[in-house]
């Protein structure tokens, strides 16, 4: 469609980006009623623009036609190593009433990003929007992440799991390196963060053990702790925050088993636990995260009843 003209983003269109992101979600939580409501509030995803707007290094553009807004597009560096030179378009980032009007929306946002040297770009895009998803596609991005919801089952608690004790220390020690070596194989190839030193990693082990919020479960086999699972109140994390974060929700933030178990309901065990701490403390929602690329991840949880909300795409830039 012609007619597009196309603006940096500044705080004149914070209101009508609201609008937009509002419409978006709103499309969203018809196919995922999970999602939080209140984001269907233009001030409320307004006010989610406002912050992005005024993130440190954030840059975008605006679209119109006939002088109206009709998308938006936000980005901003994360200030992590382990993203590269980076600009992250987040949960909130973007929004578009024709969905390949974001195409043109990244090609005026990027040069900035790029000429400022920030070549890895990262796009948090809702999962069921095929129109939106194909459009950043076409721009050369690439699925890397999934998030999902489901609902919390109302599951008895498995024989082979308990709560983490202090002994169990040792165990997870020896345990947690297991996921980043997983992730770092074919064919995910993510190099991530390397656990830290084994006394660093142990004392945060035991604080996490004695927090009574945080739900540390073990799976043991033959009196050996075989797997683990971390669950958490999602407000407790850095993830699934704004549009994707349920209310009330909870959060799988880590899960593995010892290669020589996998496939022996382990990790049945584990995730069946875990939805029973979840609503013994009153949770409804579960959510959790994974590696598309990560074959046993990308299956395992779908296979559990995970709903993909939000994909994570990437596109790195030589």
């Amino acid at each position: 469609m012609s007619g597009l003209e196309l603006r940096p983003f500044s705080e004149d269109f914070v209101g009508a980006a609201g609008e937009l992101l509002a419409a978006r979600h709103r499309a969203h939580r018809a196919a995922e009623p999970l999602l939080p409501g209140r984001y269907e509030d233009p001030a409320v995803a307004g006010a989610e623009v406002a912050e992005l707007a005024a993130t440190d290094g954030g840059s975008g553009a605006v679209a119109l036609r006939d002088g109206r807004p009709v998308g938006f597009l936000l980005g901003a560096p994360r200030p992590d190593p382990v993203w590269g030179p980076n600009a992250w378009v987040e949960l909130a980032g973007h929004a578009a009433e024709i969905p390949d009007d974001v195409r043109d929306l990244y090609g005026t946002a990027a040069a900035r990003w790029v000429e400022a040297g920030h070549t890895e770009h990262y796009a948090l895009v809702p999962a069921g929007d095929d129109g939106l998803v194909r459009a950043w596609f076409r721009i050369g991005f690439g699925q890397q992440q999934a998030y999902g919801v489901r609902e919390v089952p109302d599951t008895p608690w498995p024989d082979c799991v308990r709560q983490a004790e202090a002994r169990d220390a040792d165990a997870l020690v020896d345990l947690t390196p297991l996921l980043p070596a997983h992730q770092a194989g074919s064919p995910v190839f993510s190099a991530g963060r390397a656990p830290g030193p084994p006394d660093e990693l142990r004392a945060e082990i035991l604080d996490d053990i004695a927090n009574e919020e945080i739900g540390d479960l073990v799976a043991e086999r033959d009196g050996a702790v075989v797997g683990a699972l971390q669950v958490v109140p999602a407000e407790l994390s850095g993830t699934h925050v704004g549009p994707a974060r349920p209310d009330g929700a909870a959060l799988i933030g880590w899960a593995a088993t010892r290669p020589e178990v996998r496939g022996g309901g382990a990790g049945l065990a584990l995730t069946e636990a875990a939805f029973a701490w979840a609503r013994e403390r009153g949770h409804r929602v579960i959510v959790a995260d994974w590696r598309v690329t990560n074959l046993l991840a990308s299956r395992f949880w779908p296979r559990r009843g995970f709903r993909e909300t939000f994909l994570r795409l990437h596109r790195h830039i030589r």
